[in-house]
């Protein structure tokens, strides 16, 4: 892979240019510096030498060794498909990589069963073969799948410049009361519960912004826009407003852990992915429909089914606007 450095990164570090560029995590790049994959001139590259204008690098992504997971059939629906790109409608349950704790049963198993690990990109690594994003165990929805390493860098660095734009659907406890808002708060690791994350001093910049889809009174279905990326970014944000996502056994408490009486699992789901294709440039725009589980509580709200709040002229509302949007 060549890269070659442009006006405004002089001065950069090796490191942080090529992760720039490639949107590899840092820590990736610099493990492949370390193991002197990525040279100037020929000549292997330290982590820290700081770049110029015109500066050719050459980085070497070793192949893909035959990995060490296996298939395994777990069914999987394939709702958009190129010679770059696979996106997958993960359903909630299905953990998306291997991990301690959780060495089968996963998506990447899952994809191995449709080809083998040279099928996709190898940048993430043997165990996470064309694996650019992740959704939590409980959250249901689009994820995409490099098909080769110049697929997978293209949609890294998408990701990282924050070009791939990711939408949800969300049903929280109560009624946030801007019709369209936008959270900012930092997100790390919850200094009493290390497992957990939370809105903490430190942490990383995180950009949530949401949308009113429909109102029950007690509980509200939300479009959200996930501008940042970060570990359990919706359910943290949420929680930390007030208005903890439906059905969160992590973040949310009382009545919102429960959810509706309708509702058996996290209510939410990864609803829409547009981004640029890795060949062509052209848009992808992808959505999948709400599972049934959910749309049975949705339907149960309307019907004001296990719903403690109030409808009457504002369910009659409420329904019609998702006649016009497609949920209903």
């Amino acid at each position: 892979m060549s890269l070659a450095v442009p006006p405004g990164a002089s001065g950069l570090r090796a490191d942080r240019f090529v992760a720039d560029a490639t949107g590899m995590s840092r820590a990736h790049v610099q493990r492949l510096i370390r193991e002197g994959l990525l040279t100037r001139d020929g000549r292997p590259l330290r982590a820290n030498v700081p770049l110029v204008v015109g500066d050719r690098l050459e980085l070497e992504v070793p192949d893909v060794r035959p990995a060490e997971i296996e298939a395994e059939e777990i069914p999987l629906r394939v709702v958009y498909e190129d010679d770059d790109v696979m996106i997958v409608d993960k359903p909630a349950g299905l953990v998306t990589h291997p991990s301690p704790g959780h060495a089968g049963g996963t998506l990447v198993n899952a994809l191995l069963a449709l080809g083998g690990p040279e099928t996709y990109g190898g940048i993430g690594g043997v165990a996470r073969p064309g694996i650019v994003h992740r959704l939590d165990r409980d959250t249901s929805g689009l994820l995409m799948v490099a098909r080769n390493d110049r697929a997978q860098a293209s949609l890294m660095a998408q990701l990282k410049a924050r070009r791939v734009k990711k939408t949800y659907l969300a049903l929280v406890a109560g009624e946030p009361p801007a019709a369209v808002g936008r959270i900012e708060a930092p997100v790390g690791r919850d200094p009493r519960h290390r497992t957990r994350m939370a809105v903490v001093p430190g942490g990383r910049p995180a950009i949530t912004a949401y949308r009113v889809r429909e109102r029950f009174g007690a509980w509200t279905l939300v479009e959200v826009d996930l501008v940042t990326g970060r570990t359990h970014q919706i359910r943290v944000h949420f929680a930390s407003i007030g208005h903890a996502v439906a059905g969160d056994p992590v973040y949310a408490t009382g009545d919102a852990r429960r959810g509706p009486d309708a509702l058996s699992r996290l209510f939410l789901h990864a609803w829409r992915l547009d981004l640029e294709a890795p060949s062509g440039g052209r848009l992808i725009r992808v959505t999948s429909p709400l599972p049934p589980e959910l749309q049975e509580t949705l339907e149960s709200l309307r019907a004001g089914i296990g719903m403690p709040g109030r409808r009457g002229e504002s369910g009659r509302t409420n329904r019609a606007a998702a006649d016009r949007s497609g949920l209903a």
